[in-house]
């Protein structure tokens, strides 16, 4: 294959393109983001079941621990913190803006290996050689879905159990202004799969270990309200990490019930990851697009989610977050 980026490929094209390089892969390495969310698991394991049944070899990584959540989806376990070694010719990132969201750069990428790039996201950088970026879809899932049935692949319990899990947390169980009626249409074809919907969702949603819990605390503790009501921030320091025994993608989530509280248009959770080193979750719930307050330093995501990350202290992040999020409710109000 010629590897040169193919970036403003027709999308017939590039999807053909797609299916002939997994078709012609006997091994196949699989990426999914830092602090790993339904979407990016869910996909990236049905995508490797799939491809398994098509008889290739799969390998699964992710630099982060799985949430414990999610530690049910089938081939969950065999999701990998090390890179594969030798790394095969066919690399496919799943739900990945950048190769920075897996913790990589273009050296760490072999010069013989093909990348496939398969996201949602409107700040998707086109990093890949082929790059597969929809940001209609409400979730990768649904491109998976896509992928798997254009492969010809049979989708049985297992990799349906991961679509619809990959579906339903991105979509915000069919609330978020992403869902389409295509959304509810694949999704129901999953159903027709038999797979159990009642424990998918009591496991995805409401089981959640204590630790987590003692987290949603602190950052509540922490709550403040700016923009006469528009905003509600949330922070978390590495010491309420270690008070609360938990792990950094415990967090995956807990904006939301920022975002819940009435009046408010954007919420934003402040977390500290390492020395001078705040990764930010944004969402907002009508209007403001938050992709490009994250933009602004240095992140991206969707128009009502995004993600950022600042090398700063965090009360500085405080300061920087706020003056941006007030600066942007003010020019939307006035216009």
């Amino acid at each position: 294959m010629n590897r040169v980026r193919k970036i403003h490929m027709n999308r017939n094209t590039l999807v053909e393109e797609f299916i002939e390089v997994l078709g012609k892969a006997p091994k196949v390495a699989l990426f999914s983001h830092v602090s790993p969310d339904g979407d990016c698991v869910g996909s990236m394991l049905a995508i490797g079941l799939a491809l398994e049944k098509m008889g290739k070899e799969v390998s699964f990584y992710n630099p982060s621990r799985i949430p414990s959540n999610l530690e049910f989806l089938p081939g969950s376990s065999r999701i990998c913190q090390q890179l594969p070694d030798p790394q095969p010719e066919t690399l496919m990132f799943v739900d990945c803006t950048d190769l920075g969201r897996v913790n990589l750069s273009m050296s760490d990428i072999s010069k013989v290996s093909t990348v496939l790039n398969l996201d949602h996201h409107i700040s998707n950088q086109n990093f890949g050689h082929l790059n597969w970026v929809d940001s209609q879809a409400s979730a990768v899932g649904e491109l998976a879905l896509t992928l798997i049935n254009l492969l010809g692949v049979e989708i049985d319990g297992d990799i349906a159990t991961n679509l619809y899990t990959a579906i339903v947390t991105d979509s915000g169980c069919f609330q978020y202004s992403n869902t389409t009626a295509q959304t509810h249409r694949l999704a129901a074809d999953l159903l027709d799969k038999g797979i159990d919907l009642s424990d998918i969702h009591h496991k995805i949603f409401d089981q959640k270990p204590l630790s987590q819990i003692k987290l949603l605390q602190s950052a509540l503790n922490g709550l403040e309200i700016h923009a006469k009501g528009q905003l509600a921030l949330m922070t978390l320091s590495l010491e309420d990490f270690h008070k609360s025994g938990a792990e950094q993608e415990s967090s995956e989530g807990l904006v939301n019930h920022a975002r819940g509280i009435a009046g408010v248009e954007v919420a934003v959770l402040l977390k500290e990851v390492g020395p001078l080193e705040i990764r930010g979750g944004l969402r907002s719930n009508r209007w403001l697009n938050v992709s490009e307050i994250a933009a602004q330093f240095g992140g991206g995501g969707h128009s009502r989610a995004a993600g950022c990350t600042l090398r700063v202290p965090i009360e500085e992040a405080k300061k920087r977050i706020i003056a941006m999020v007030e600066e942007a409710l003010r020019i939307g109000r006035d216009y």
